[in-house]
């Protein structure tokens, strides 16, 4: 789901001061600040939330027992690689599907599991907003920078009227286009993967949304090595601050261009970010580079954590590795099977802008309400056997981007580009072996893996 954000301090020209970019699919560690949610100024909607027994925050041993789904913390990063987690959430969303959570450091929030409730909140904008924070991560009684800005950080009208000049690049027509394009690149990718035997799958997986996205920006030949060495540390860096650094670099570039674009248009995302306007007026420079960052993190985020988790599954279950290679799944519905299961972007946030009724508990008016996709995607109320992966699952209406409003302007370039991807790899290897340890990240928002080791035989 491209919903989710990083920190960035940004030092811009003269059109701008000091930006602090909100992007959608950061893979920002969750024990320190996300920025897409970097926090100023405190709401203005009151913030007092309701008082059922709370779940504390306290980190729970993994088990099964009732007394540690009552006390497990949802927002503990190194939660959601331990293997009993599945067993933990399944019987936390029996026993409180809708339950307060004292975060340590967001303070008092709904946590949603079920996928009627989740999906309750997602569709409903006007009681559900999106202009207090996106994303767990921003501290308690603070609100984003962008808010009110960015696509991420903003409800309807508003939110329409910031994806109105993205949508023709996204739109299935526009993706058709370039699905030949993506399909060759992916092949090219394990091409050098196969010939290279070992690789790291991450690296590999990741190069292809960064080569779109360079595309999509029309980023000139000259610059490209340099936004893709920027992007790999901003999107790949290993530590809070490298990925950091990586968007301080890149935020000016990205202002650069705008400036650029904005006088001497082309046929490209920013110039047509750059020269839209909303009654009458072109969007501030400010604003179009926040939009334009959250764009490129959430691109290529979601899709390098998708793929690397799908492939990932795909290489503990040769018998649906199989299956696919003998054609006896469309691998349309395996991509979205994939992305059900794996539902990298965990969680997704709204804050209440009136008192509700959710779930048989009462939702204040300011209460911060956060949707726990994962554990939605895997509600046996709404999914035939959801605790196994079929990949002619049909039909199959997982929140893994989103629903609403704001569902994944990316969605149909996203699923193209893992299509090709799992193509590319089954097509180009008969079987992909573990060569060593995988290393999970450390994230509520994007979750998935940063090291992923393999050994690839060629056909």
């Amino acid at each position: 789901m491209l919903t989710a954000a990083t920190s960035t301090n940004a030092t811009a020209s003269t059109a701008a001061t000091s930006t602090n970019a909100s992007t959608a699919g950061a893979a920002t560690s969750a024990t320190s600040a996300p920025t897409s949610n970097a926090a100023t100024t405190a709401p203005t909607t009151p913030t007092t939330p309701a008082t059922p027994t709370a779940v504390t925050g306290a980190t729970a041993p993994v088990s099964t027992s009732t007394t540690s789904a009552a006390a497990v913390d949802l927002t503990d990063p190194g939660l959601w690689a331990r293997p009993g987690t599945p067993a933990l959430v399944a019987e936390l969303r029996r026993e409180a599907p809708v339950h307060r959570t004292d975060t340590v450091d967001d303070g008092p929030v709904w946590s949603v599991l079920t996928y009627r409730e989740s999906a309750d909140v997602l569709r409903n904008a006007a009681v559900f907003s999106s202009e207090y924070g996106s994303l767990l991560g921003s501290g308690e009684g603070k609100v984003p920078v962008g808010s009110g800005r960015m696509m991420a950080l903003t409800d309807p009208p508003r939110h329409r009227e910031l994806r109105a000049p993205a949508n023709p690049f996204f739109s299935k027509g526009g993706v058709r286009g370039a699905a030949r394009s993506i399909a060759e690149r992916a092949g090219e990718l394990f091409d050098r993967a196969v010939e290279q035997g070992e690789v790291d799958l991450v690296d590999v997986v990741s190069a292809l949304p960064l080569a779109v996205m360079c595309d999509l920006l029309d980023v000139p030949e000259r610059d490209r090595d340099m936004v893709v060495r920027v992007c790999d540390t901003a999107f790949l860096g290993r530590t809070p601050e490298e990925r950091r650094a990586g968007h301080q670099q890149l935020i000016p570039y990205l202002l650069h261009q705008v400036m650029l674009r904005r006088t001497d248009p082309r046929d490209d995302l920013i110039s047509m970010m750059a020269t839209y306007r909303v009654g009458g007026r072109l969007l501030p420079v400010e604003d179009v580079v926040l939009n334009l960052d959250n764009i490129v993190v959430g691109g290529v985020q979601t899709v390098r954590h998708t793929a690397a988790m799908g492939l990932h599954t795909l290489v503990q279950r040769p018998d649906l590795w199989r299956m696919l290679q003998r054609g006896e799944v469309s691998l349309d519905s395996a991509v979205d099977e994939l992305l059900r299961w794996t539902s990298v972007g965990l969680h997704t946030l709204r804050t209440a802008t009136r008192d509700i009724e959710l779930g048989g508990q009462r939702i204040r008016r300011g209460d911060r309400v956060a949707v726990w996709v994962w554990s939605a995607n895997r509600d046996p109320e709404a999914f035939d056997r959801p605790e196994e992966i079929r990949l002619d699952r049909s039909p199959n209406k997982h929140l893994a981007l989103g629903l609403g409003a704001h569902y994944c302007i990316g969605a149909p370039l996203a699923k193209a580009e893992l299509s090709a991807l799992y193509s590319a790899a089954l097509e180009k290897a008969s079987l992909i072996e573990p060569a060593g340890p995988v290393r999970h990240n450390r994230s509520i928002i994007n979750f998935g893996l940063d090291h992923f080791p393999v050994r690839l035989i060629p056909r």
